[in-house]
């Protein structure tokens, strides 16, 4: 795990934070979206034993396959310190993943569970958990380098999957593609030179119970993305 452990002193020496961002995880204290961390110190004092800091990504950076989801839930990720670990969005995506071969073990919503990834990576848009689940265009903007480190520092990367707007949004910036020529669509399939863009709609709770989401829909992503990887 790369973590960025200079950044409120190169802020102090008065250098730009953004010159920093070129690892993939930003330090336990990042300062640089302010409300973010007021929400963060807010979490710590109520809730000490949690992990209440930006959620690093999950898996090797050698995997072929990286997840990007919107931000840590306030009891999920940012409670536990794994993506998608401890709400419900990670019961549906982490059953999903050891369907299709790209994690083993058993999820037991927790870190400790002994669960692995298998050639594939988590991470998200936002790494810190934003009030009601929203994070403003601003701070995906400021987190934007550290999602374009991680995808830069997967060298064997072939397949990245978008879980829910936000996060392909924010992928097309990073890959440098055009909105207009790779909208997003559930199901939806984007190139960007060696990469494959997947669109899914996030595999919240919100979205299973309204059935927006399905999880045969979900499995239907994955199952593509095993068969290009496999072919």
């Amino acid at each position: 795990m790369t973590r960025i452990s200079t950044i409120e002193n190169d802020a102090a020496r008065g250098q730009s934070p953004a010159s920093a961002l070129s690892l993939t995880d930003p330090d336990r204290n990042c300062p640089l979206c302010p409300r973010l961390a007021d929400f963060r110190a807010e979490a710590r004092v109520r809730e000490p034993a949690w992990f209440n800091s930006p959620v690093p990504s999950f898996g090797s950076a050698e995997a072929r396959l990286l997840i990007v989801g919107l931000a840590p839930g306030l009891q999920g990720a940012n409670r536990t310190g794994r993506p998608f670990t401890g709400d419900y969005a990670g019961d549906l995506l982490y059953a999903t993943l050891l369907e299709y071969g790209f994690a083993k073990g058993t999820y037991l919503a927790r870190p400790d569970d002994g669960l692995t990834l298998v050639d594939c990576r988590i991470s998200n848009a936002v790494r810190c958990v934003p009030p009601q689940n929203k994070p403003l265009p601003a701070e995906i903007n400021t987190c934007r380098p550290f999602l374009s480190a991680t995808i830069a520092a997967m060298t064997e990367l072939r397949a990245i999957v978008a879980l829910g707007r936000i996060a392909h949004d924010s992928l097309l910036k990073t890959l440098k593609l055009r909105a207009a020529t790779a909208p997003f669509t559930h199901g939806g399939v984007h190139q960007a030179g060696a990469i494959k863009l997947y669109d899914s709609y996030h595999c919240s709770r919100y979205n299973t119970n309204t059935r927006v989401l399905t999880p045969k829909m979900f499995r239907d992503v994955f199952a593509r993305v095993r068969a290009d990887l496999d072919g």
